[in-house]
């Protein structure tokens, strides 16, 4: 085989798998559709406990970290703040509109290991469980840049009603 054609058949097998990726990634969004993120601010009478840099990972099935969910504003890896407060967290993922999430949404904190194509240090991520809506429960996994896991993990805790206690997963 010449170079030539060598170099057609590399593009060619490149060029069907970024197609095969962009039906892949078209299909998710569309039956992520109807899945909407609380974008809002946080009351103003909150009071900020702390402010964590994160990264990002990714929002997920609940206990399925490897199924990622295309929900608007929360599809791709992003640095972020993370702010808590004693109303609930805000996420402020670059470019994105703030993502806050009321204490009575959260339905469990922890640590983790995996997440979609994160993989760390033993519990070096924070799950967040949390309701999208009704009846739609979803974790959302963070990798603070400055503390340890636990720190963050603990501070969000510390904020959830006495019901609402973090476990590790």
């Amino acid at each position: 085989m010449t170079r030539e054609a060598a170099l057609l058949v590399i593009v060619g097998v490149a060029v069907v798998l970024l197609a095969l990726l962009a039906w892949a990634w078209r299909r998710r969004a569309r039956r992520d559709a109807g899945l909407r993120a609380p974008v809002g601010e946080m009351p103003e009478d909150a009071t900020v406990h702390a402010v964590f840099p994160v990264l990002y990972v990714a929002t997920t099935q609940h206990d399925q970290p490897l199924e990622r969910l295309a929900i608007t504003g929360l599809g791709f890896r992003s640095r972020a703040d993370v702010t808590v407060t004693d109303a609930g967290v805000a996420l402020d993922l670059t470019g994105q509109a703030r993502i806050f999430l009321p204490t009575d949404r959260i339905q469990d904190v922890g640590q983790a290991t995996v997440a979609i194509d994160r993989v760390v240090e033993r519990d070096g991520l924070v799950r967040i469980a949390w309701h999208l809506d009704d009846a739609t429960v979803v974790d959302s996994y963070l990798r603070p840049q400055d503390v340890s896991a636990r720190a963050l993990a603990d501070a969000v805790t510390a904020v959830l009603p006495s019901n609402q206690t973090g476990t590790p997963s």
